[in-house]
């Protein structure tokens, strides 16, 4: 018959088995969100000091006269009034208002025909190389003809984007899938899985680092592609950033063209980090590329 030593004694080991199970739980989920993000934060802010800081001393040389390079304490304090304006909103919106529809398109596009290419030999041999000759084509090649079709409209910003982002997603997903490992294709076959449900569940997911690369690269086009599609195709009572960085160059006002051109990039990276870096993260943590520890 166990003795109250004896209870007393098996206690305290469930407590402490508690505990460490507590305790490893803790190790396993990692440090918190916000030091997760202070990690991610810090060395990018570290980055910008450094960029602001050069920028000073190429003004201090004097290579330029500060009327065509103004240094960072003209231009951010511009930026931050343009900031405080509901112009500078509005113009904002319109370019993202673009930029989402065009790569929304162009991610449908891009999609269809990459899956199209990858499931099959024929038209991998017919359009592979069809598909890289249009990534590799600069935007601007596509502006006369866009303005010749669409005239100065939407359309023709709409179709440069497009073509800029749609190959770099189709191409993105036709390697993911041709980096798929063999075995998981022919696992899949040998659990009946085919047609339909074998691209929506084995070559698609298995495909995702590829698809998720060509997706970012697609995004880079399509952002360069709207902004030169802007600054080309001038649109009456459409003020957006593309605008205001045509007018700054037509008033000489450098100023206001370096802090648009800022705006351009920090959007560019707020993109990049909250959305295709975020997703990249995640995939390679979830397919054990990254220690959670």
């Amino acid at each position: 018959m166990a003795t109250d030593r004896d209870v007393l004694g098996d206690t305290l080991d469930e407590e402490l088995a508690g505990l460490d199970a507590l305790d490893a739980r803790r190790h396993e989920a990692g440090p918190s969100i916000g030091a997760r993000a202070w990690a991610s934060l810090w060395p990018k802010l570290l980055a910008l000091f450094g960029v602001v800081v050069v920028w000073q001393i190429v003004v201090w040389s004097h290579w330029k006269p500060e009327y065509a390079l103004p240094g960072p304490r003209t231009v951010l304090p511009e930026l931050w009034r343009q900031a405080k304006t509901l112009a500078f909103w509005h113009a904002v919106g319109t370019t993202m208002r673009r930029a989402i529809t065009g790569f929304g398109l162009a991610v449908l596009i891009g999609t269809l025909l990459g899956i199209a290419v990858s499931r099959s030999s024929i038209m991998k041999r017919g359009f592979g190389s069809f598909i890289t000759g249009l990534q590799s084509m600069p935007s601007i090649v596509w502006f006369p003809l866009a303005i010749l079709l669409f005239k100065l409209s939407e359309g023709a910003i709409l179709f440069v984007v497009v073509l800029g982002a749609a190959p770099s997603i189709a191409n993105g997903l036709v390697s993911g899938v041709d980096d798929i490992p063999p075995v998981l294709l022919r696992a899949g076959k040998v659990l009946g899985v085919r047609g339909l449900d074998s691209l929506r569940h084995v070559v698609l997911p298995a495909a995702m680092p590829g698809y998720v690369a060509g997706l970012k690269q697609g995004w880079a086009f399509s952002w360069r592609s709207l902004l030169a599609g802007e600054l080309l195709v001038d649109i009456a009572a459409r003020s957006s950033i593309g605008a205001a960085l045509n007018q700054a160059r037509e008033l000489n006002d450098a100023t206001l063209l370096l802090a648009m051109m800022i705006v351009v990039f920090l959007i560019g990276v707020l993109i990049d980090g909250l959305v295709f870096s975020s997703v990249e993260t995640r995939i390679r943590r979830r397919r054990g590329l990254i220690e959670t520890a």
